[in-house]
């Protein structure tokens, strides 16, 4: 009896996050040799024929092109936020071969062209926490889920390079059993296996640790913050909507991370204004109503205050970058 080998097929752009390409072979790779049994298999492929160069600066040898996808059980996407398909044909490509069941998904930034591609429906799809001001201000209305991957039966995606890795390990699981799956990570010494269900880490700002190590109250305090960025929510609006006094928010939050909460939250509202300023090309004014300014000339302040340089200084200086080394800004 034949066995049955899964393909897994990796559309690479330029600037793509190598780590994530490796994260998911490296466990496929070991899961065979474990097993003894050659289940997976896979290629490297691109728009064109070209060498791809990777975040890293290194080049990949793409050994197919995105026409010749047709036996592909799996379609990931590894790219930029800003990475764009250089071919008009690659969408229609991509949504033929989810008509043909290939299981599409992405990776990092791989999420944003794979949507553009218009080959995903109401598909949910984990978006790293350092992206999803730029894919909210691009996808209004298309939910960004924060969790470490999304696996759906025709979508699976994953937030970053260590969650690409729980992806091959789901995939291992599935074709091979937890027992194989378990010992792959073991042999990469990864600490545990998370499945669906497992929510992103966010770094406190200012402060070496995450959102899971905060004070409850602070913790939800943030998530308030978070849902509340194009309209802003006063902290006496926070506080009373965790039924506590505007003066017990501010001394757990000083305490928990050196911050008064307004501070905090403009600290919040400024990643977030600059994640759209690498990761778009909206107006000023456009990503002033994204982060709850009614004025472009505040968020300037505010954006010049927060990181020494405006929108447009900043975004020039990342464009920059792009054209000299071809590089996204960063990659994860």
């Amino acid at each position: 009896m034949t066995e049955r080998v899964i393909r897994v097929g990796f559309l690479i752009f330029p600037g793509f996050p190598m780590s994530c390409l490796t994260s998911v072979i490296e466990p496929l790779r070991a899961a065979n040799e474990i097993s003894g049994r050659h289940t997976f298999a896979w290629d490297l492929i691109a728009e064109g024929t070209e060498p791809v160069i990777s975040s890293a600066g290194i080049a990949f040898e793409p050994s197919r092109s995105l026409a010749d996808t047709a036996n592909c059980d799996y379609l990931l996407l590894l790219s930029a936020p800003t990475s764009v398909f250089a071919e008009r044909s690659s969408p229609a490509h991509l949504r033929r071969a989810a008509r043909h069941g290939t299981i599409l998904g992405a990776i990092s930034g791989g999420v944003f062209p794979l949507l553009r591609s218009g080959a995903v429906g109401d598909a949910a799809l984990s978006v790293h926490w350092c992206y999803e001001a730029a894919f909210l201000a691009e996808f209004p209305g298309v939910p960004a889920s924060d969790q470490v991957i999304e696996i759906t039966p025709r979508c699976v995606t994953a937030s970053g390079a260590a969650a690409a890795f729980d992806l091959a390990l789901h995939m291992v699981e599935t074709e091979l059993g937890v027992g194989i799956a378990t010992e792959v990570a073991c042999w990469f010494q990864h600490p545990m296996m998370r499945k669906a269900g497992v929510q992103q880490m966010v770094p406190v700002l200012g402060e070496g640790s995450n959102q899971e190590d905060l004070h409850p109250i602070v913790a939800r305090a943030i998530d308030l913050m978070a849902r509340h960025m194009s309209v802003p929510i006063s902290m006496a609006e926070v506080a009373e909507d965790l039924a506590i006094t505007p003066r017990h928010l501010e001394r757990s939050f000083k305490r928990a991370t050196g911050q008064n909460p307004t501070n905090y939250y403009r600290a919040m509202r400024m990643k977030a204004a600059r994640q759209i300023v690498m990761y778009s090309n909206d107006t000023m004014m456009q990503i002033a109503e994204a982060v709850g300014y009614a004025s472009s000339k505040v968020l300037v302040r505010h954006y010049r205050e927060a990181f020494g340089i405006s929108p447009r200084e900043d975004r020039q200086r990342i464009n920059l970058t792009r054209v000299k080394g071809n590089l996204p800004v960063p990659s994860v």
